[in-house]
């Protein structure tokens, strides 16, 4: 689906950190069908993900070389998802009034818009994007792009006071009978959820975990393995809603691939 403009609160641009970023965006092209586009930047490369359907193109994503410095202070290659604001100033005030802490900015990129990276009461991490030239991804709900987003946290009250706070979502139980599953809502519209982590989970620090449409999750996570990747949970049915996996790139950072039901 064409994507015009987004909402507060909105999923709106994905980017990875990557320790290798040019054997990264290799893996995820090949993967996912991705296209890249290179962009100089003062400090570097910044690689634009696209993805073509029919004569379209459009930016899904982006991917650029962590820095040194941060990756020697042990920050593994991640991916961070940012969410659509009406002013980034006003939201970053109110991330720190209920607990959560700016961590980069903010700073205008240009003409494109205007971005924050925070972290919430919990520690996991996200960014904001005050759209000026640049709206974020062109496309969603196709094949090959994001589709859901989920937090795993320790403390889902917690982050049920967080986040409708601070980017005016709703929150409502989801159709998981095995355990506590709660979905995300902006404009009435589910995009995410969140989950508590069990000690099973062990020492994992809470996170956003990124979900992105196939064709075929089984296919899928056999490709993953043949470029390098790993595949943390086997593709696994969940009823009436699909087939997932979850998968860590060569570089270690992890994501999930989904074939929804039709």
């Amino acid at each position: 689906m064409k994507v015009e403009r987004y909402i507060q609160g909105q999923p709106c641009w994905i980017e990875l950190a990557s320790h290798d970023a040019k054997a990264g965006k290799q893996f995820y092209s090949e993967l996912l069908g991705w296209g890249l586009q290179d962009m100089p930047i003062p400090d570097g490369v910044y690689t634009m993900f696209n993805l073509a359907l029919g004569e379209e193109i459009d930016e899904i994503g982006a991917a650029y070389q962590m820095h040194v410095e941060t990756s020697e202070q042990g920050v593994p290659t991640n991916w961070t998802v940012y969410f659509a604001v009406d002013s980034v100033d006003t939201t970053i005030e109110l991330v720190r009034t209920y607990g959560g802490e700016l961590l980069l900015g903010p700073h205008d990129v240009g003409t494109a818009g205007r971005m924050a990276l925070l972290s919430d009461s919990e520690g996991a991490k996200f960014a904001i994007w005050q759209a000026g030239e640049h709206k974020g991804a062109g496309k969603r709900g196709e094949v090959g792009t994001l589709c859901w987003v989920e937090l795993a946290c320790r403390d889902s009250e917690l982050a049920k006071q967080f986040y409708p706070n601070i980017l005016g979502w709703k929150a409502q139980p989801g159709d998981m009978p095995d355990f506590e599953y709660t979905e995300w809502l902006v404009d009435g519209q589910p995009f995410g959820s969140m989950m508590e982590m069990t000690e099973a989970w062990g020492d994992i620090a809470p996170h956003w975990m990124l979900y992105f449409t196939v064709a075929d999750c089984d296919e899928t996570a056999v490709k993953a393995a043949k470029l390098g990747g790993k595949i943390c949970v086997p593709p696994t049915t969940i009823p009436k809603v699909g087939r997932f996996a979850v998968i860590n790139d060569p570089q270690g950072g992890f994501f999930s691939v989904i074939a929804l039901n039709t």
